[in-house]
């Protein structure tokens, strides 16, 4: 279990993340997320001790990282893929990573072959692709047989096969009552993969809840609007203060803020033709958008509906 409680990193002037508490349970992915500079690596790095919180604590299984006497064999982590020296070989780079921890060396074949790198062992990490540094990665992580596990961005540089294989891995081992702690911008793939969600903006918690409750809230009060004058009905919404969401594939607005009757009373004094008027059940990425619309640092000129879905790279 890892426990945060007030957590708080100043860097400079600079407030990264504010009076942070929550909590990652046991048996359960639970998907960290949140926009860009939202704060999620900083607090990442803080639960391994890798930044010193300026106030607050995080602790995992009720101690600090720096007094666990093994901590690779009770935490493993996958912050950055490439943090491997270039000259070293898969199997060297694993073996002295076991041998800081008194970790049996034949536990580095156990996870090579794990992760679909034993074919690989004996060449230099510095050739690998994004895709197998990523797999050397997790390897790493689970090297010491850990009880909570922390991957940042798991799935970059992966294949579908290999997306679907880390994504069933996740859930064994969840299944098998260990921590899982991901944290990803590929929003379509956390809602396959994690049960629970951890969402946090501008360095402070959003919300903590299952994916599930997370999605349905961000539907309440949510409505779907099909029209042949959308440019002239998303004018009129957003002068009302109603959020309003391009849905480019169906053609349609998503709604927020506003309720169906009074959507069709706007509609009707702008003389607007409506072709559909419902309920609008969300998808992550929607809920997201909504939920965290007033945290994100960065704005494009582009609706987000716009652009293309990010797609993991070879």
């Amino acid at each position: 279990m890892i426990e945060a409680t007030g957590l708080t990193k100043h860097y400079g002037k600079t407030l990264a993340v504010n009076n942070l508490s929550f909590s990652v349970e046991t048996g359960q992915v639970t998907g960290f997320l949140g926009p860009n500079g939202a704060g999620k690596s900083t607090t990442m790095r803080m639960i391994l001790g890798l930044d010193n919180p300026t106030a607050g604590k995080v602790t995992i299984g009720g101690k600090l990282y720096h007094d666990l006497k093994q901590p690779l064999r009770t935490v493993g982590a996958l912050l950055d893929a490439k943090w491997v020296h270039p000259n070293r070989s898969a199997r060297a780079h694993l073996a002295w990573m076991a041998k800081s921890n008194k970790i049996p060396t034949r536990r580095v074949d156990e996870v090579l072959d794990t992760v679909g790198l034993t074919s690989v062992a004996t060449k230099r990490a510095g050739g690998f692709s994004l895709g197998m540094s990523q797999r050397l990665g997790i390897a790493a992580a689970l090297l010491g047989d850990p009880e909570v596990l922390l991957f940042d961005e798991p799935v970059n540089g992966l294949d579908p096969e290999g997306i679907l294989w880390i994504r069933n891995f996740m859930h064994k081992l969840a299944d098998d009552g260990r921590t899982v702690f991901v944290s990803s911008h590929l929003l379509s793939e956390m809602a396959l993969t994690a049960t629970q969600l951890i969402v946090i903006g501008r360095g402070q918690l959003i919300s903590q809840s299952s994916t599930t409750d997370f999605v349905s809230r961000a539907a309440e009060n949510t409505v779907k609007v099909r029209s042949p004058q959308l440019p002239q009905l998303r004018a009129a919404l957003q002068t009302a203060s109603a959020s309003v969401v391009d849905a480019v594939k169906e053609a349609a607005l998503i709604v927020s803020g506003m309720d169906s009757d009074k959507i069709g009373e706007l509609a009707a004094a702008n003389g607007i033709v409506l072709h559909e008027l419902s309920p609008h059940v969300g998808s992550l990425e929607q809920a997201f958008m909504q939920i965290t619309g007033d945290s994100v640092e960065y704005h494009t000129g582009n609706s987000v509906a716009e652009l293309p879905l990010a797609q993991p790279t070879n």
